[in-house]
């Protein structure tokens, strides 16, 4: 574990997770001021270009590196517990770091946060962004998604609903730490509850009752540790052998492994929960993302986007008179 590593955990441990674990009741309000705070110092690079869109409704941002491939992208599901956080506050760092290491565009969208807009919110939003990209011209095979922890469990879950709704499906899924059992059956929320310095083991069934609300949290769109991964894309799931959630990320990579999915899970040992979040203080973070650059861009194959060659075609033809 690097020096910075153990910065971090001794931050984490004297500041959030007394925040965080503190007994009382969850208020979302104070969740996402406190967030906020923390994450007002980042900037994005000088090198990033960040544009705002409207993706079929959703509040989005395009984050594109120096040298992306014009014809892929990699889109990305920030985390938060469903509750808190956004890609242009707390997950800065990590989606340009993204961007960089896939060499290609991110489009992260901002989705509707819980309890204010509940399940299935954040699913709808999802599949908005995904056909906002179809829209665009992107093939699905030029196309990864990905997310951190409750983002992780969008990212699979949105999967679920793609298929459901007869759409293409993406070339490749990277799951960071993703939540993927709101039921919380997996053993390491009790035995990681004092190790993990992030989330509160807890309190998960309070975050997952305000995400799920009166819909069934079995169901895969909602949980995705309940679904058939047959015929899914091929999946890397980054985790940490300290975290609450270890066992969501050990389980699913077992159900895509039993479904004949490729599947590659990375336990890396004694860091934060999503760590790639703040690479820029460790070095594993950065290595992290590295492997997540290599596996993203191993299984993304362009084609030019449809609407370009639309254009092109156009310029193609003879023009009317005059």
């Amino acid at each position: 574990m690097s020096f910075g590593a153990v910065m971090v955990r001794l931050f984490m441990r004297m500041t959030i997770k007394r925040q965080i674990h503190k007994d009382q009741a969850l208020d979302p309000v104070e969740l996402r001021a406190m967030v906020d705070k923390q994450a007002g110092r980042m900037k994005w690079p000088d090198f990033i270009d960040v544009e705002e869109v409207s993706a079929n409704g959703v509040r989005a941002l395009w984050v594109t590196p120096p040298d992306a491939h014009p014809d892929k992208v990699f889109y990305y599901l920030h985390g938060g517990g469903y509750v808190f956080c956004a890609p242009d506050t707390t997950h800065k760092d990590l989606i340009w770091r993204l961007a960089v290491a896939c060499k290609c565009k991110v489009l992260a969208i901002d989705y509707r946060l819980a309890p204010e807009n509940p399940f299935p919110a954040a699913i709808e939003d999802s599949v908005a962004g995904y056909r906002y990209l179809l829209d665009q011209g992107y093939d699905a095979g030029a196309i990864g998604i990905g997310g951190d922890s409750a983002g992780g469990g969008l990212t699979f879950g949105s999967l679920f609903q793609f298929k459901e709704e007869g759409l293409p499906l993406p070339a490749c899924a990277v799951g960071l730490s993703p939540w993927t059992d709101l039921l919380a059956t997996g053993e390491t929320v009790q035995t990681n509850l004092k190790s993990d310095l992030l989330i509160p083991g807890d309190k998960i069934a309070e975050l997952a009752q305000m995400y799920y609300a009166d819909s069934d949290p079995r169901i895969p769109q909602a949980s995705p540790l309940y679904g058939d991964y047959t015929g899914m894309p091929p999946t890397l799931i980054q985790v940490s052998d300290v975290e609450v959630l270890l066992d969501d990320s050990r389980r699913l990579a077992a159900k895509i492994d039993a479904a004949g999915v490729p599947v590659a899970l990375d336990v890396w040992h004694n860091l934060p929960h999503v760590w790639q979040a703040i690479s820029r203080f460790l070095p594993e973070g950065r290595a992290a993302i590295k492997d997540i650059g290599m596996f993203v861009r191993g299984h993304l194959r362009a084609k030019p986007r449809a609407i370009e060659d639309q254009n092109a075609a156009a310029k193609l033809l003879p023009q009317a008179a005059e």
